[in-house]
């Protein structure tokens, strides 16, 4: 901007837009402009009166040149249409402001969205009007349109181009315009108008004085301007100057007010404020003037406030409203306003909508406190501090009151003043209040929070008010906090210990005194005040002891100390400490075993090493004695991790040392011989060795020995390790060798780091395992067919259900596969839907025919239990358990996740695929429940037709022993046998037959098939059982693997031989604490618990 901004020939400042860089590219939006105006269109034809006035205001923007008819586009020329719509103001109804749509996005972009906004230049609110409040002759004034007296630069004005009537005629056609001006609207406008105006200032400055610059710098609000000065004729003078100071930059300063008609009188009625024109200041009522919000009555020369008597509903929007619309930036009105906001906190903490109409139990209190604020119109407050002029006095002093209650903290300040001729007065200069923080704090804590308010109330009146205190004195009613703020024996717990050192950060204890309460002016900001009683109190006028020369109504010169210390929490409690003289001259690695990584301990010994070179004499020493400093240099550094090494090294090598000081080489039994070990000049043990002579670094060439075995080698380790992004071994002893270091069984430690780095068990680490438990009773014991059973289910199957008009209407089934654990054989059943029911008769119809069963067997998770989603069955299912218990079953539910311990079924249910898969491949039309469940009593057939053992190719042993040669008493299908068969033959030797039969079977499944169970085929060696306490990390199969959760073994579920194979693992996410159970294949161990492990 300061390269950029210029004064044409026209004494108008031209500015460009300032765009980001980089930014998106604009597109043409010329179709949303025209929707806009036809939108803008309707409501006009609605609003006769808010045309005429839209259309005047553009007649007065196209006839001063503040838009222009814009010239035809170039060939993919980048622009951008500008909406409009108008504004009033809610103070002047019949003057419309139209405003360009700056934030209108289009195709997902808006041109504030390319423009940077700027700072924020303007003077701060408050300090214009402490400043306005000085002197006795007060002034106010306003740049007119001040937006659109700066030019924006030519190669920028398509990007301000927006639609309307050619020649502002509304029977015309609509064409393209474009601003000429900065618009409202535009994000950066204000930062622009209000630097350019300085800029003006600061140009006309040689011509019209440094006091106009400084009118328009320091007293400026955006476009409105209020000072005061010591007499009229300086205000005549400055005013005029200052018009001439900016017309010379095509900017009219007009809207003059006054409190003093000379001032008026001095200016032509054209040049003043809209409703002071034409009016005789002796005889005619002076109407109120508002400028930055507050209302100014000239004539009496003091501030008066308008509450609005608007009836707001009794909801939290209209209470909030009505709050806010007390606008009373100097706090005239605290101990009224803040009776409101503790109304309103008190009717926020009922949890209802922003709309909702509040209890009508708080409506009373409520009503009393808004009925009340028609009193403030009565209220005036003078304008200037005192009515003498502040240049002149002999004394000026700044005096501040604070206190605080349950309800609210407050503080209050005064100007008290001497004059030239000894008379003294006291002035409001401006109020504070907070509501107290919700739960309340004590009140020693309230009454410092207070105080801290009373400074920061200081540091923005003597910022602001542009005059120098001779004096600054603070008063507060508590004898605790000035004990607080006086101390110098005893430390504090840390929120009063910030608190004070925030008041002493700018204050002296000296400047503190006790006031009592009685006389305290912030005490009614605390406790709350009617506004009819307001000025009955002592709120605007202050204590009286201030209009004495010699204040005796607080304590001046008293000191204050610290009351009941050893009762105030606050306080810490005194400690004793000793002093312990050490006679040892080494530093002693044990120290370091206190660090867990190498940066740490080197940070610490470099700090040690900095603070010892600070004790130094040395001119090149900037820091001194005991400190906290970040600023180490890398001497320091290298020097610290040469300390440690050393202090290492002449702990485990002290004999090598000995000997190369005596001998100039190590003994024959020495662990270095082979390095050939030297001492450096810094008096470090390193390599030797015979490559002197070769191209390398010194420290390739002679590494820094490191001894096995020592918690510093393990910390050096873990740190290259760590640069490495802890990758192998491999990696990690090069970049240790490459930093110069040679750890002695270099290999054995670093491994040894590695297989306890946590990181990268959770990166690489192996599951869980113990050794393979024997087989359960069920699968070894001679029991009849499908007394110990394990079941699943499998599926889903597509079936036909019936045939509609163009196609067929399908269904889902499952089957349920019955497996005898001992001998092998299958049953399967078609269910129709994955309820609790239809498993029931699938259920039923299995034991009908195979009867009854003695102990059941499922995996948990996915089939039988309530909290699976898909099967939605329990074993606490009232339906299901009263059946099972009926029936004389148990039921055993393996843990989630460990589909391996029910593999004797899952086997099965991948042979049953397979078989089903070619039997289907076989029948070409489509599957229907009847032709499902045939298929599966085929599947059946053969899975139980198959051998159990390996075929014999004894011809002694024609048969093959299967699950049917016990349920059938037959392998296979077979035509009957020629000949004639008596029934009487028949009864006499089927029972014969039949044991026979059984018997084979049990004798060659005892002898061939049980002998096949016998060995381990995986997990044949026995592992250290996992231990509660111990951390692991939970293997999560929808997750990556570095997101997978950590948990803590709450609990671990012991085998039938002491074994560990199942636990409970308790993880936590947001607070939230879940146990699971899980195998142990499930869970990778992370730290043990077992402190030696």
């Amino acid at each position: 901007m300061d390269k950029e901004v210029y004064l044409d020939n026209d004494n108008h400042w031209v500015a460009p837009l300032p765009f980001r860089s980089p930014r998106k590219q604009l597109p043409n939006n010329r179709e949303q402009a025209i929707q806009r105006l036809n939108s803008l269109q309707c409501t006009l034809s609605k609003k006769p009166n808010m045309k005429t006035h839209f259309f005047g205001f553009m007649q007065k923007v196209i006839e001063n040149e503040q838009a222009e008819p814009a010239p035809p586009l170039q060939s993919e020329e980048e622009c951008w249409y500008l909406p409009i719509f108008g504004v009033y103001h809610p103070h002047k109804p019949d003057k419309i402001r139209v405003v360009f749509d700056s934030s209108a996005q289009y195709g997902g972009v808006s041109l504030n969205d390319v423009l940077m906004s700027g700072p924020d230049l303007n003077n701060t609110l408050l300090g214009v009007l402490l400043r306005f409040r000085r002197e006795k002759v007060a002034v106010m004034a306003d740049i007119e349109q001040m937006f659109y007296c700066f030019k924006v630069k030519e190669q920028h004005r398509n990007y301000l181009r927006f639609l309307w009537h050619k020649d502002n005629c509304a029977e015309k056609e609509i064409i393209d315009y474009r601003m000429t001006v900065h618009v409202f609207g535009n994000s950066p406008s204000p930062a622009v108008a209000i630097y350019a105006l300085r800029r003006a200032a600061e140009y006309g400055e040689a011509d019209y004085g440094m006091d106009a610059k400084d009118f328009v710098l320091r007293n400026f609000y955006v476009d409105d301007g209020i000072t005061s000065v010591p007499t009229e004729r300086e205000a005549i003078d400055l005013l005029k100057r200052t018009q001439a100071m900016l017309s010379k930059s095509s900017l009219n300063l007009h809207k003059v007010a006054s409190n003093s008609a000379p001032v008026m009188e001095a200016f032509p009625s054209s040049e003043r404020a809209n409703d002071l024109k034409g009016l005789d200041f002796d005889k005619d009522p002076i109407p109120l003037q508002r400028s930055l919000g507050i209302s100014w009555n000239i004539k009496a020369d003091c501030f008066t406030f308008k509450a609005s008597q608007d009836l707001k509903p009794f909801t939290r929007r209209g209470i909030l409203s009505t709050v806010n619309s007390l606008y009373d930036p100097l706090g005239f009105v605290c101990p009224v306003t803040m009776q409101g906001k503790a109304i309103v906190r008190e009717l926020s903490t009922i949890q209802q909508d922003w709309d909702t109409v509040l209890p009508a139990d708080k409506r009373d209190s409520w009503k009393v406190w808004t009925s009340s604020l028609a009193e403030l119109d009565r209220l005036q407050i003078p304008r200037s501090y005192v009515p003498t002029s502040l240049c002149g006095a002999q004394v000026r002093e700044l005096c501040i009151f604070s206190d605080a209650s349950i309800l609210a903290i407050a503080a209050v300040a005064y100007l008290r003043v001497i004059d030239s001729n000894g008379q003294l007065h006291v002035g409001f200069v401006m109020g504070k209040s907070k509501l107290a923080p919700f739960p309340a704090h004590t009140v020693p804590r309230l009454e410092l929070c207070a105080a801290v308010l009373a400074v920061e109330l200081m540091e923005l009146i003597k910022e602001e008010i542009d005059i120098e205190f001779h004096n600054i004195q603070f008063y507060t009613d508590s004898r605790i906090v000035l004990g607080y703020i006086h101390n110098v024996t005893r430390r504090f717990y840390m929120y009063v210990a910030n608190r004070v050192a925030r008041i002493r950060k700018t204050t002296e204890p000296s400047q503190w005194h006790y006031v009592c309460s009685e006389q305290n002016p912030a005490d009614h900001a605390t406790r709350f005040v009617a506004a009819a009683h307001l000025p009955l109190t002592n709120w605007f006028s202050g204590p009286e002891f201030l209009r004495e020369c010699d204040p005796i109504g607080c304590s001046l010169g008293e000191s204050y100390g610290l009351v009941k210390a050893e009762e105030d929490v606050e306080i810490r409690p005194q400690v004793n400490t000793l002093a312990t003289n050490v006679k040892e001259d080494l530093l002693g690695s044990s120290r370091f075993e206190r660090f867990s990584s190498w940066r740490s301990l080197v940070r610490a010994i470099t700090t040690l090493t900095h603070i010892a070179n600070s004790f130094s004499h040395s001119p090149d020493t900037l820091c001194r004695k005991w400190h906290l400093c970040t600023k180490t240099s890398g001497v320091e550094i290298s020097q610290a991790k040469a300390t440690i090494v050393k202090t290492v090294q002449r702990e485990v090598y002290q004999e090598e040392f000995e000997s190369l000081t005596k001998f100039g080489k190590v003994s024959q039994r020495s662990t270095l011989l082979r390095l050939d070990p030297f001492v450096d000049n810094e008096g470090l043990l390193r390599v030797g060795g015979r490559i002197h002579c070769a191209d390398i670094s010194d420290l390739e060439k002679h590494p820094l020995i490191i001894p096995p075995n020592h918690h510093v080698t393990g910390l050096l380790i873990q740190h290259y390790h760590d640069q490495v992004a802890h990758q192998g071994r491999h990696f990690t002893e090069g970049a240790i060798r490459s930093a110069g270091l040679w750890i002695v069984s270099g290999k054995r430690s670093v491994s040894n780091i590695i297989h306890k780095c946590v990181l990268c068990k959770k990166l690489r680490g192996k599951m869980e395992s113990q050794k393979m438990s024997a087989l359960p009773s069920d699968r070894v014991s001679v029991d009849p067919p499908f007394t110990h059973t394990g079941l699943d289910v499998f599926g889903p199957f597509t079936v036909v259900t019936r045939k509609t008009r163009g196609h067929n209407a399908e269904n889902k089934r499952w089957a349920v596969i019955f497996s005898c654990l001992n001998t092998r054989a299958v049953h399967l059943e078609v269910v129709e839907s994955l309820s609790a029911s239809s498993f029931i008769c699938a259920l039923r119809r299995f034991l009908a025919v195979r009867g009854p069963v003695k102990h059941f067997r499922s995996d948990r998770g996915t089939n039988f239990v309530g909290a699976v989603k898909e099967l939605q069955i329990d074993s606490s299912d009232s339906e299901l358990k009263g059946f099972l218990q009926n029936q004389g079953c148990t039921w055993t539910f393996n843990a989630p996740h460990s589909s391996h311990m029910g593999g004797v079924w899952e086997r099965m249910i991948g042979i049953a695929r397979r078989i089903l898969e070619a039997l289907l491949m076989k029948t070409p039309t489509r599957l229907t429940h009847e032709v499902l469940t045939t298929l599966m009593a085929e599947v059946m057939a053969i899975m139980n037709s198959r051998p159990l053992i390996p075929i014999s190719s004894d011809t002694g042993m024609p048969q093959v022993l299967s699950p049917a040669m016990l349920l059938t008493q037959k392998a296979s299908v077979a035509p009957a046998p020629p000949g004639n068969f008596e029934i009487g033959h028949l009864h006499k030797n089927q029972w014969r037959q039949v044991q026979m039969l059984a018997d084979s079977f049990w004798k060659r499944w005892k002898q061939e098939y049980l002998s096949t169970l016998q060995p381990r085929r995986k997990w044949t060696e026995e592992r250290e059982s996992i231990q509660e306490g111990d951390i692991v990390l939970l293997k999560d199969g929808e997750a990556k693997r570095s997101e997978w959760p950590i948990g803590l073994i709450a609990k671990t579920i012991a085998s039938s031989d002491g074994k560990i194979r199942k636990v409970m693992v308790k993880t936590a996410k947001q607070g939230v604490f879940r146990e699971y159970l899980r195998p142990i294949c499930d869970v990778v161990l992370l730290l043990s618990n077992n402190r030696n492990a």
